[in-house]
């Protein structure tokens, strides 16, 4: 499964939202990635996440395998936009 979002917040997604996104992708047992400009990293690895250095206005895509994997996908959708992240 995926989902495709665009960056919406000022910053990009740097330390804060990072660790928001890791912290609601590592509740569950699915796969999750993460992927943005041709490199994908797992989204449960805060170091993952940062060194893609995200920008706003960027489009990235999520995808998740697993038992759990829809119910991840809808939780980091419902993160990214309770925390203005993206959409």
């Amino acid at each position: 499964m995926e989902k495709t979002f665009k960056v919406t917040a000022d910053s990009g997604i740097h330390a804060r939202p990072a660790t928001v996104l890791v912290n609601t992708a590592s509740k569950f047992g699915a796969d999750i990635n993460l992927e943005f400009n041709g490199k994908a990293v797992n989204l449960k690895s805060i170091m993952g996440v940062m060194s893609l250095g995200i920008p706003q206005g960027a489009e990235i895509k999520v995808t998740a395998t697993g038992d759990d994997a829809e119910a991840a996908l809808n939780a980091i959708q419902e993160t990214l936009k309770n925390e203005g992240l993206g959409e």
